[in-house]
């Protein structure tokens, strides 16, 4: 076999594991939604996983990024696996991490269906680290053309936004529900207001090293305007950390685009246009 053929073959078979990858994905997401016959995840682990389950728990609403999320993994999965990009050098290095996060994505449904909360929350980190290793590679290898933003750094970007903000409600959940004593709930509201200030600082870091890319930042703040719409209208109630939620939001769009305008005057960066 000529290196060109073989060369060739394993560029087929990265485009058939994300294939593979991303329908596993898409399958078990059908199957966490009760579309299957699972159960749907706010009814999973007690109900520790809804949207009235803690303090930093987003509203029922907000979840309905997934959809985009996913419609943006099945776009990405049709365009990579067209003839023009079975060669290209970027998919080369980025093509089976995108397929690993889609795989850790379906895997934490599975864990949310028939494991426990301590499995969701090591499974959700491990998907949190991929995407960050993920958009790492993406940033060091910049895109070319639209295409590669749209396809690709959109669509990592905003998996790993919500994602960063899930892991947060998703450990609060366990802590809740297994490691932190009731007599805790009395510091609830500063507890809360502590956590979405890390947050914002997470997000402010994760701005600086990608970039300034803002799909990963809208992705977040999204997540924090529908936890504060959750505290405002809803159990449990917290008008503090509805109105920290809303400012965290605004603070985490505002970093990216004000690094954005900074470096555009400065001529210094060229920053990622997503």
């Amino acid at each position: 076999m000529s290196t060109s053929t073989a060369t060739a073959s394993s560029d087929i078979a990265r485009q058939v594991v994300v294939i593979s990858a991303v329908t596993f994905m898409i399958i078990a997401a059908l199957f966490g939604a009760g579309v299957l016959g699972g159960t749907a995840v706010q009814d999973l682990q007690g109900g520790a996983l809804s949207a009235t389950a803690t303090i930093l728990a987003p509203a029922s609403s907000a979840f309905s990024i997934w959809s985009v999320i996913y419609l943006f993994m099945i776009a990405y999965t049709i365009w990579q696996a067209l003839p023009s990009q079975r060669g290209s050098a970027r998919q080369r290095i980025v093509g089976y991490p995108i397929a690993l996060t889609a795989v850790l994505n379906g895997l934490w449904l599975l864990a949310a269906q028939y494991t426990t909360l301590l499995l969701t929350v090591i499974t959700i980190v491990a998907l949190l680290a991929a995407l960050g290793y993920t958009i790492s590679l993406l940033v060091r290898n910049p895109p070319r053309t639209f295409a590669e933003t749209f396809f690709t750094d959109v669509t990592v970007g905003l998996h790993l936004g919500w994602v960063t903000l899930a892991t947060v409600a998703n450990t609060t959940a366990w802590l809740k529900a297994e490691v932190v004593p009731e007599s805790w709930g009395q510091a609830a509201d500063a507890w809360g207001i502590a956590v979405l200030a890390v947050v914002v600082l997470i997000a402010a870091a994760s701005a600086i090293g990608t970039r300034a890319r803002l799909a990963p930042a809208l992705a977040s703040a999204w997540g924090l305007a529908w936890i504060g719409v959750g505290r405002f209208g809803g159990e449990p109630e917290s008008t503090p950390v509805a109105i920290a939620a809303w400012i965290a939001a605004a603070i985490v769009v505002l970093v990216p685009l004000v690094l954005w305008i900074t470096g555009r005057r400065r001529g210094e960066l060229a920053f990622a246009r997503d």
